[in-house]
């Protein structure tokens, strides 16, 4: 996970850019009205959470008194104090030096290996780069989670969003192990994932079907398509996004159709089985490649593993070169 969305300005690279989408549909289901609505409570408090977590990375910055304006030039905002930023230079996300995301938890696949602080699999998550990256992961936070946690509740976006947090870390230290990395953008890319995931699984429930799924194909690929740009950590999207893929069909599942219904149907169109043996089977497999998935790639990330010594072609995943820029993602 770089170092920002953009998370690689001065020596890290950002979880790119966050999922561009306020895809909400108005009516997905045949029966919306008997959905449950839960109270979205836990996206506001994340939002929160990362934005005080944000004025303390400035606080333990402080530009004015710990950088040398001599060598990369003034602080940005000044007026703010101890909050300004660094040098434009240094960081374009209007945010603190990379020393300052390392010192207080970015993704660095040294200190995970060699120094043995797994934790930072998880604080890298609630770290960004600049009010640039924090906004951006913010607003899409909103626009994805609030609605979410609204039809499946806090417990299964909770698990959602920290479970792809953690898988799209796990891919990026895997793959990065030269920069550091922070941002919530993997985090974001799994409840992406898992919007997919769940209209799939519960796809006989969906009233404009071919519609949300062409949209929502469109956005993630548009997305993915932009980590491929210098100094995004794609992987962490990538690891996210699988992780809340696969999360989506074992947490997400709904009752078909014709049993929520089963009351208003004739008795011959009455479903006898509360979910359909495709969701049954797409719950099993899910299960599996989770555990197989998160089993192997600890083992491997702690064993000091790099990733590119086995997949040659996968660095091209987060970063194609070009006459215009050049890639040092590995």
């Amino acid at each position: 996970m770089g170092t920002g969305d953009l998370e690689n300005w001065g020596s890290g690279k950002n979880r790119g850019p966050p999922p561009a989408t306020n895809y909400r549909p108005s009516s997905p289901y045949h029966n919306e009205s008997s959905e449950k609505q839960w109270t979205s409570w836990l996206v506001p408090m994340i939002v929160v959470a990362n934005v005080g977590m944000f004025v303390v990375i400035m606080i333990v910055n402080d530009c004015p008194k710990n950088h040398n304006s001599s060598l990369e030039g003034d602080c940005v905002a000044r007026f703010l104090g101890r909050l300004s930023f660094q040098p434009l230079k240094e960081n374009l996300l209007f945010g603190p030096s990379s020393s300052t995301l390392e010192k207080l938890g970015a993704l660095e696949w040294d200190k995970v290996v060699n120094d043995h602080q797994a934790w930072r699999l998880v604080s890298c998550i609630f770290l960004h780069a600049g009010v640039v990256h924090l906004l951006a992961n913010m607003l899409s936070l909103i626009f994805i989670g609030i609605r979410l946690e609204q039809q499946f509740g806090f417990v299964r976006v909770g698990i959602l969003y920290m479970l792809a947090g953690i898988g799209g870390s796990i891919l990026s230290a895997l793959f990065i192990t030269n920069n550091i990395s922070v941002g919530a953008s993997g985090a974001l890319f799994g409840l992406l994932g898992a919007m997919l995931s769940e209209l799939l699984t519960n796809w006989t429930i969906y009233a404009n079907k071919t519609a949300a799924l062409f949209t929502l194909v469109i956005i993630i690929l548009v997305n993915l398509a932009v980590g491929m740009l210098p100094h995004v950590d794609n992987f962490a999207h990538i690891g996210g996004f699988l992780t809340g893929f696969f999360l989506g069909f074992v947490l997400l599942i709904r009752p078909q159709f014709s049993w929520q219904e089963r009351h208003n149907l004739p008795v011959g169109a009455r479903s006898k089985s509360k979910y359909t043996i495709f969701q049954y089977v797409f719950w099993l497999l899910s299960v599996i490649l989770l555990v197989v998935g998160f089993t192997l790639g600890l083992v491997m990330l702690l064993k000091g593993e790099n990733g590119n010594k086995h997949c040659s072609w996968c660095h091209y995943l987060s970063c194609v070169p070009t006459s215009r820029w050049r890639c040092d993602n590995q």
